[in-house]
This record gives C-alpha cells, sequence and structure tokens, in this order.
C-alpha cells in the first residue's frame, strides 16, 4: 500500500491487494476488458462497470446488460442496488463494491479520500436468537444456510473472487438433504423479496448461482453474517452430511 498523499477527492480502487488510481478526467473501466481486468469470465462483461467524475461527485455506472452489483458502506449496513443501466454516486470513504458473475462472486473496494457523507452506526433491534445486523431477521436454519453459502467469501474477504458452493455442496456441509436446502432457499428468497430485496427472482434464462451470488452479496452488505458466524458451522449437529440420492447429485 501506497504511503504517498492522496488529493482531496482522490479516488482508488483496492482489488486483490492492489491499488489502482482512478483518473478524473475520463471514463475509467471494470471488467474482463476494462481498463482494470477483473478476471477472464466468460460470464463477465467485457465493460460491466464505469467511474467518472462530474459535477463535483465520483460515479459508478453500470453499463453491462445482465448482471448486477451491490455497493455499500464498508463501516455500516447503508448499500445500494445497481443494476443494468443504473448509476450511483460514490459517497462513502469507502465502499464495498460486490457482484457475480456464473459461479464467481467478486469483492473489490473503492476509497475515496474527501467523502461528502458520513452515515450513522447500524441500529441493533437485540432480538435474542436471531441476526440483528440488518433489517430482515433470519432464524437459525436461514443463518446457517446463508453463512454456508458465504464462507468461501468470508474466509477469502478482500482477495477478490470466489467460487459459490453449489446447493449440493451447501447442504452437505451442513448435513442437509439438498431437497431441504432447495426448500429453505426459496423460502428465504420469497422472504427477503417480500421485504423490498431485489434481485433474488428471475426468468427461466437465470442461472441458480445468480440467485445464490445475490444473497450471499445482500447478506455481506447488510451484515446478516461475519467471519466470526464461520464457527456456527461447525458446532454440533452442523456438518455431518448425509449420502445425496442420484436426483441430488444432478441438481
Amino acid at each position: 500500500m501506497s504511503t504517498a498523499p492522496v488529493a482531496v477527492g482522490a479516488l482508488r480502487i483496492e482489488y486483490c491487494d492492489v491499488w489502482t488510481p482512478v483518473p478524473p478526467d475520463r471514463v475509467f473501466t471494470l471488467g474482463r476488458e476494462g481498463d482494470l481486468p477483473i478476471d477472464d469470465n466468460p460470464y463477465l462483461h467485457r465493460r460491466f462497470l464505469e467511474l467518472s467524475y462530474r459535477d463535483g461527485l465520483w460515479w459508478l455506472s453500470n453499463v453491462g446488460n445482465r448482471l448486477a452489483a451491490t455497493m455499500s458502506d464498508a463501516d455500516t449496513s447503508a448499500h445500494a442496488w445497481l443494476p443494468p443501466a443504473s448509476q450511483l454516486p460514490v459517497v462513502f470513504l469507502v465502499s464495498s463494491l460486490r457482484f457475480s458473475a456464473g459461479s464467481t462472486s467478486y469483492e473489490l473496494s473503492l476509497h475515496l479520500s474527501d467523502a461528502p457523507y458520513t452515515p450513522g452506526p447500524a441500529a441493533d433491534t437485540g432480538v435474542a436468537g436471531q441476526t440483528t445486523r440488518g433489517p430482515v431477521l433470519l432464524n437459525d436454519e436461514q443463518r446457517l444456510l446463508v453463512i454456508a453459502l458465504a464462507e468461501p467469501s468470508l474466509r477469502a474477504a478482500g482477495t477478490g473472487g470466489t467460487a459459490l458452493p453449489s446447493s449440493v455442496a451447501a447442504a452437505r456441509r451442513l448435513g442437509w438433504p439438498v431437497t431441504k436446502f432447495n426448500r429453505k432457499l426459496d423460502h428465504l428468497c420469497e422472504k427477503l423479496e417480500r421485504a423490498g430485496v431485489p434481485g433474488l427472482h428471475g426468468g427461466s434464462d437465470q442461472l441458480a448461482s445468480g440467485r445464490r451470488g445475490r444473497l450471499v452479496q445482500y447478506a455481506l452488505a447488510m451484515r446478516l453474517v461475519g467471519a466470526d458466524d464461520l464457527a456456527l458451522l461447525d458446532q454440533p449437529g452442523v456438518g455431518t452430511p448425509s449420502q445425496p440420492t442420484k436426483k441430488e447429485l444432478r441438481a
């Protein structure tokens, strides 16, 4: 990490422990073949996101036509959903940017030297036995499901792309039949959709990994789960795998 002074309003990207300054005098692209090449992933747009400076603010634009991203404040649960053909101002000192392409999830951070907005601390509802880090409360099984899906991202935070577990792999991690896992996943996604969370239900052409990736994005942005929760996967009664059926192996 460079220790050189940064000009007021300067924006830098941290990805895989590499720092990249964003020039204010032109559009800066991120994608498979952008100014910042993210990954040689065929599911990732060649030009997916753009950063530009205008009217005294930095703007993040989604110029893809399929993928969406989540931008959140690194210190609180403030977050925003960035679907295709939309844009958001970059207003936090450190913004976490997450998105999924195919079966891979990505995370990078945007560092602004002079942020125009500082949010207050996230509220804690204090409900015993339930997750209270965001507006949606999870029961114990829902929390375990999210932890199992987010486990690679939680263990490799800040290192770039991580593979999303398949439903079969996540179910076996929990010791559940995959039919139970899928049923619980459906119920949780419906619950979040009713609470106004977008991107958890698509058409028949949507990859199954897209829904799982969006769930992980939301859970990490809203701090529904964190690295400390990984210990729950090792508690008694969790992670005793059952033998999958032929139908489950095809899921």
